[in-house]
């Protein structure tokens, strides 16, 4: 189909952050067919980082969180069908069936069926009080018991987990963070820095401990009472999973694409069937350097969001931006961009002391990934120092700037 062809109709599955910017840019580029958004939430498409940081610390509102105004979708022909989650792809037929057994034909369909929370299979993991972060409704229930200054466990500390940490302590809640690996963000950060974050919770009252194990969560078939661990049970109002999740694969696999811990898409978004694209959080994307990677961030939903549009219309785009992604905790506000892990080295340009520093990885003498922390506008400059070839000292020296580096 070319671009404007008002025969030609897109579905997109999945009515998250890139399906919204899938349908956007769409009729930004002027694309005049049949677009229909597919949700399985009953709200209009929405930006989850929120659901950890202001919409949780009560600082911004749900509606503030929408991507798009509610009557945009009406206003740029865009079709709806909320709280109708897909559950069959017909790819001979060029079909899909919602529950509520409507079908919709389409010329291209893109899949943006995001993740679920990973689930733990523990006794009493199924109690009336443990909870996941996902979804709104998930992040008002977690905000009216901060409000109550809840005694919370936090699972696993992740970003999601120390988000919540550094809200559930801003709201004067009770709140242990249990980590199976000897530091938190470890496999992201690596040593210096995951010592870091770790030091920064323990600072603000969270006790957070390391290389734990959880063997059951308690409450004698009622709310939850506490957590079990080989040391004793830790007392508990609430207890968020937050161990990680699983890329909605489900449609994909019955529908026969190819699927290997995500969707598997080229560096243009299309699966192992041409006229089936996926973006966002359930996509495992070839990137034009890295290789396959599948990426959790909102800058990355946007932009492979984007890069969908593109690939409907047309035109031969490709996934080769890094990967970015930030945090607020506390007083401590971060930029992230880069692809390295806990097996590079970290150069620390400034003092850790001070709160306000940057940190480079390097492999082999190149810039892998580079971070700023209280340290605002630079994020650009580190994005191009990427690939480049820079020695630690360099990196490390403050004199000489940013900009001249490499």
């Amino acid at each position: 189909m070319s671009r404007g062809d008002p025969m030609s109709a897109v579905v997109v599955i999945g009515a998250g952050l890139a399906a919204a910017n899938t349908v956007q840019t769409l009729r930004e580029q002027g694309f005049e067919g049949d677009i229909t958004l597919v949700g399985a939430e009953e709200h209009a498409p929405y930006e989850r980082p929120g659901l950890s940081k202001d919409y949780l610390a009560g600082t911004k509102s749900a509606e503030q969180l929408h991507v798009h105004e509610p009557e945009w979708y009406a206003a740029h022909d865009v079709q709806t069908r909320f709280a109708d989650p897909a559950v069959t792809i017909d790819r001979d037929a060029s079909r899909v069936v919602l529950a509520s057994g409507e079908a919709l034909t389409y010329n291209w369909l893109v899949l943006a069926t995001g993740a679920q929370p990973r689930r733990l299979d523990l006794p009493g993991a199924e109690l009336d009080g443990v909870v996941t972060l996902r979804s709104i409704e998930d992040s008002t229930r977690l905000r009216a018991a901060l409000a109550e200054q809840a005694r919370l466990v936090i699972i696993g500390g992740g970003w999601i987990g120390l988000e919540v940490a550094a809200a559930a302590r801003g709201a004067g809640c009770e709140v242990t963070v249990l980590e199976r690996e000897a530091l938190p963000l470890y496999a992201v950060l690596g040593p210096t820095m995951a010592a870091y974050f770790a030091d920064l919770h323990r600072g603000h009252g969270v006790d957070l401990r390391t290389g734990a194990t959880v063997s059951g969560i308690e409450g004698a078939g009622g709310p939850v009472t506490g957590v079990r661990t080989p040391e004793g049970v830790i007392a508990a109002d609430l207890v968020l999973v937050g161990v990680g999740a699983i890329p909605d694969t489900s449609l994909a696999e019955e529908a026969g694409l190819e699927v290997d811990r995500g969707i598997i898409v080229d560096e243009h978004l299309r699966t192992s069937d041409p006229h089936v694209l996926a973006a966002g959080d359930v996509a495992r994307a070839r990137h034009t350097d890295l290789g396959l990677l599948r990426v959790e961030h909102w800058d990355n939903a946007i932009r492979q969001g984007k890069l969908a549009a593109q690939t409907i219309l047309g035109r031969e785009e490709s996934y080769d931006w890094q990967p970015y992604f930030f945090t607020d905790q506390y007083d401590l506000g971060m930029e992230y961009v880069g692809h390295a892990d806990a097996q590079d080295v970290a150069v620390v340009r400034g003092d850790l002391d001070s709160g306000e520093f940057i940190v480079f990885w390097l492999r082999d003498g190149r810039v892998r990934a580079g971070m700023n922390v209280n340290t605002w506008n630079v994020n650009d400059d580190l994005r191009r120092l990427i690939g480049a070839s820079v020695t630690a000292d360099r990196l490390a020296d403050e004199s000489i700037a940013l900009t001249d580096l490499a």
